[in-house]
């Protein structure tokens, strides 16, 4: 059976305490007993984050692929095994079009990640004008085998994957349930033809596009949809409460 995972992505937000208290009530949220938590706070507080979470894993929203050199202002993944990260975003949107990170870089990332031992949250998704031109689907696709479908069977069944409409991410959209069902099972029918069926049952995959309380037990009723990766919705505790608690998940298949 594959995980269900709620994961919050805290982005450029938050001052230290704020950081802080946010994590000692993520601590404390009633949490369902089968639902694994992750938080990637800002970099700076992701230590203490660390030290505060008992119940919820702690990763870095980015970092750079080479162990150490010249790259000012970078974290490299060793450095985040250092400080006892679980995890940490790859790939994404905002990465993407912001900083110019391309498929080549991205797979360099992630086999980084793997090397360490740092479980590898991989985004993808498509931007409006691909939605549009109905493409899609071949582009999501073209994503996934330029920056992960390189990977070994084993080496992958490390990766969880995070599917992200970039026209709904911090838009108040939100892709319909039939939208989200769609692209998600498709994507697990191209993991299933990489690695096969087995391991695309037990692949995890993400949907992240402005899920919030109002929509995330539809969305996580869809079969393919495995859980969230949270924008806005993580940043206050009784929202995030909601996504994580058992009654959100009572109508899952």
């Amino acid at each position: 059976m594959r995980s269900k995972i709620v994961a919050g992505n805290w982005k450029m937000n938050l001052s230290q305490t704020e950081a802080k208290a946010l994590c000692k009530e993520v601590n404390k949220l009633n949490i369902g007993s089968e639902i694994e938590v992750y938080i990637f706070p800002p970099m700076l507080y992701a230590s203490d984050c660390k030290a505060i979470s008992t119940r919820v894993k702690v990763g870095a929203q980015n970092a750079h692929p080479k162990d150490q050199g010249a790259f000012t202002g970078e974290v490299s993944m060793w450095q985040l095994k250092e400080a006892g990260m679980d995890a940490v975003l790859i790939g994404h949107s905002e990465r993407r079009e912001y900083f110019q990170e391309d498929n080549a870089l991205l797979k360099q990332k992630l086999d980084s990640a793997l090397a360490h031992g740092i479980r590898p949250f991989f985004c993808c998704g498509e931007p409006l004008g691909i939605r549009q031109d109905n493409s899609f689907l071949s582009y999501v696709k073209n994503q996934l085998e330029e920056s992960v479908f390189h990977l070994s069977a084993a080496e992958f069944e490390k990766v969880v994957l995070a599917y992200e409409p970039i026209w709904a991410i911090g838009t108040g959209q939100t892709a319909s349930t039939e939208q989200a069902e769609e692209m998600h099972a498709a994507i697990r029918s191209w993991v299933g033809e990489k690695y096969g069926k087995e391991t695309a049952e037990k692949t995890s995959i993400l949907y992240g596009g402005s899920c919030n309380p109002s929509n995330a037990q539809a969305l996580f009723a869809c079969e393919n949809v495995d859980g969230g990766l949270i924008g806005g919705a993580s940043l206050k505790a009784a929202d995030f409460s909601v996504l994580v608690a058992e009654g959100t998940w009572t109508i899952l298949n």
